[in-house]
């Protein structure tokens, strides 16, 4: 391989690695939010525009719809292991936000039927 490829190589490998979203809040504490329903109801209305962000809620709110669109693409895997545990427990046991994220994030439905799914499979019956 020439100097040339590989150089375009390399930058294509550094744009890939850069293309994350940050991890400055990957230790945040999810069980914490999602026993709390101050705090979930917080965050969800922060990505609502219902109410105030945090500076993790701004940060959770600036890539919430590219990150359901493209199945969490730029996420670590802390928040790809994240959001999948959030969405279910949303769906299991706070199906009110989670059909307003829905509707909210994507409103003909095309990713919602997405995690549903992958929901279901894991043995969340889902209420309509």
């Amino acid at each position: 391989m020439s100097c040339k490829g590989v150089f375009i190589l390399l930058c294509v490998v550094a744009a890939s690695l850069a293309e994350t979203y940050t991890d400055k809040y990957d230790n945040i504490n999810l069980e914490e939010i999602k026993t709390n329903k101050r705090l979930l109801t917080a965050y969800a209305n922060c990505v609502l525009d219902k109410g105030k962000c945090s500076p993790e809620g701004k940060e959770l709110k600036s890539h919430l719809k590219e990150a359901m669109e493209t199945g969490c693409e730029k996420c670590t895997e802390t928040q790809k292991k994240g959001t999948e545990d959030m969405i279910q427990h949303l769906i299991k046991e706070e199906i009110e936000i989670w059909h307003e994220l829905a509707e909210k994030y994507d409103p003909t439905g095309k990713w919602r039927k997405e995690y549903e799914e992958r929901a279901k499979a894991h043995g969340i019956i889902i209420p309509q």
